[in-house]
């Protein structure tokens, strides 16, 4: 019962990692291609500056809930550890 037990703990803490880190992963290469495709409306079109970045700042905020999201369900795997 007691390796049953410990053997639940590990997997939980295994699922926990692995969805902080697809999470983080995901929203990392989300955020930097958005930047860059940011970076290069600005450059080719400078008057429209404040409008691109007023949609990135929205668009990065959404990309990083999935990390948020991520970090929520490995709190929620680590809360049923105990």
């Amino acid at each position: 019962m007691d390796f049953t037990m410990s053997l639940v703990a590990g997997l939980i803490a295994i699922g926990a990692g692995i969805a902080v880190g697809f999470g983080a992963i995901g929203s990392g290469i989300g955020q930097g291609i958005a930047a860059g495709k940011a970076f290069e409306a600005m450059a080719r079109q400078p008057e429209v500056r404040g409008t691109v970045q007023t949609f990135l700042i929205i668009a990065l905020a959404f990309m990083e809930t999935l990390t948020i999201y991520g970090l929520v369900i490995a709190f929620m795997l680590l809360n049923k550890m105990s």
